[in-house]
């Protein structure tokens, strides 16, 4: 196994905002969003400013920094800056709700929080759930309560210059939030060692970014497929990043492609999909585009034979995990199997067991588990969900998968309950708690189900306890109760009224027979 010779004394920040500037990228543009351009030069002094802020605040190393923000300048300024200093950036959902990104900030003991004016409009009445909380640091809004801070303000006094807290590549150096397997969020700590490792094992050989390339991750940079893409692995190319804050429908990642010439470009399944279903024309022009890359739920084969078609090149499927923090598995160019996850990336090694933990043969469905040098240390207060899942140096994803006599890896299903969608964890358990709150409901059950573009989507069966109610537009209003109550993403697609559903003799519901 290949250690890429990362040194013991390494700070993620050195390597990834001071060693482009080093290489002569100074004056290159690192980032792109709106009409502003950053320098790589600039980059590194707002690293620095946002670095020191903190410092100037109180933070200490090993201090957790929550990060509640859209895929801004800021985000990225903030992520390095604490690091930086040898604190521990944990970067939450904004798509989460706002009792999960309380969670969250009280689990992790975030003493500084740098967020937007809505988001924390959401929170700041629960403030007293927060008593580790000491600042907040708002980006584009107004102060208003005492432990606020503008963050322009304390960012443009703040020094030009800040030497790198002196970490070792074991030091924690980020966390990043997962509800995996269990539904229940928790972090997953990573060391400063992890990035590189993710970075030249997977993103040099497979992506090849230069200086040249414009990348542009249709994800937002609190997940870790889209943080890699948008800051670690770019950065260390001297590569451009267009930094997407709006919502990326089609249209708008159309748009961005076309004006900023983008040459690698990441998204997941679901979005490729719906960029298919636009059609074609002349504002959907992919001309630029050398590479396109996909994660997060599997790529159908079927969808990405149609994207070749449409528009003439391949579609890279791979496998990642937050727990391994980037990608582990993947389709290489000229090599793509289509409806597989590829093959294991160098320097990663890859397992097939059974239950019992013996190794299974070709086309034989097995547990998927994993060794690399990116995985994270385990959960944060999660011990007995930790040792479930790290065995040793091994990882146990969850994932069922299989392997052809090629050596292609197929993915099969999970070995729990939970759902792929759109490149989010969906507990089903969490759906059906949300159906049953519903006054018209008695009972509900959801399992997935594929759409017309063989991706996974949340299917509910429901129980009425007036059966009449079923009539009418209930299963609309169903859909847009759970819609308000968890993630949209979370909503089931499709509503089926049942009298009653399956179960064993001792109750337990048989979603086997819902899936048939």
């Amino acid at each position: 196994m290949t250690n890429f010779d990362i040194p013991r004394d390494f700070n993620v920040a050195s390597e990834y905002v001071d060693g482009p500037v080093a290489a002569g990228h100074a004056e290159r543009v690192a980032y792109i969003t709106g009409n502003e351009q950053i320098t790589y030069a600039a980059l590194r002094r707002r690293v620095n400013r946002a670095g020191s802020a903190l410092a100037g605040l109180g933070v200490d190393m090993e201090q957790r920094v929550g990060i509640l923000l859209p895929n801004v300048p800021e985000f990225v300024t903030t992520f390095f800056g604490a690091a930086r200093i040898g604190a521990v950036p944990a970067p939450i959902s904004t798509a989460v709700t706002a009792n999960e990104q309380i969670f969250l900030l009280q689990d992790a003991r975030a003493r500084a929080l740098v967020t937007s004016g809505p988001s924390w409009a959401a929170l700041r009445a629960r403030r007293a759930e927060l008593p580790f909380l000491r600042h907040v640091l708002l980006v584009e809004a107004e102060p208003v309560a005492a432990g606020e801070h503008d963050f322009h303000s304390r960012e443009t006094a703040a020094s030009n210059t800040l030497a790198a807290a002196t970490t070792t590549g074991d030091d924690v150096a980020f966390w990043l939030h997962t509800s995996g397997s269990t539904g229940t969020p928790k972090w997953a700590v990573h060391a400063h060692r992890n990035m590189p490792y993710a970075e030249r094992a997977y993103a040099r050989p497979t992506i090849g970014l230069s200086p040249g390339d414009v990348v542009l991750a249709a994800g937002p940079c609190f997940h870790a497929y889209p943080l890699g893409l948008s800051t670690y692995f770019a950065l260390a190319a001297g590569a451009t990043v267009v930094l997407n804050r709006e919502r990326s429908t089609p249209t708008r990642m159309f748009e961005l492609i076309r004006r900023h010439r983008v040459t690698v470009f990441a998204a997941v399944p679901t979005l490729y999909a719906q960029m298919l279903a636009t059609g074609t024309g002349p504002d959907l022009d992919l001309s630029s585009v050398r590479l396109c890359l996909s994660a997060a739920e599997p790529l159908p084969a079927d969808l990405w034979r149609r994207w070749r078609e449409c528009f003439g090149f391949e579609i890279l499927d791979g496998i990642g995990t937050t727990e391994a923090l980037h990608i582990f598995m993947s389709n290489r160019r000229g090599e793509v199997c289509a409806g597989s996850s590829g093959k294991p990336v160098p320097g990663y090694e890859v397992r097939l067991v059974d239950d019992e933990g013996a190794d299974v043969g070709p086309n034989v469905i097995g547990n998927l588990a994993i060794k690399g040098g990116s995985l994270f240390t385990g959960y944060w207060n999660r011990r007995d969900v930790t040792e479930r899942v790290l065995k040793g140096e091994w990882y146990y994803t969850g994932d069922k998968y299989k392997r052809d006599a090629e050596g292609y890896y197929w993915y099969t299903g999970r070995a729990d309950d939970m759902l792929r969608v759109s490149g989010h964890w969906v507990s089903p358990a969490e759906v059906e708690g949300a159906l049953i709150a519903h006054p018209a409901v008695l009972e509900a059950a959801v399992v997935g189900k594929k759409d017309a573009d063989e991706l996974v989507k949340p299917k509910a069966f429901v129980v009425l306890r007036n059966p009449a109610d079923a009539a009418g537009s209930l299963a609309e209003e169903l859909k847009a109760h759970v819609k308000a109550t968890l993630p949209a993403y979370s909503y089931p697609r499709w509503v089926e009224f049942l009298p009653e559903l399956p179960k064993t003799a001792t109750g337990k519901i048989q979603r086997f027979k819902l899936r048939e």
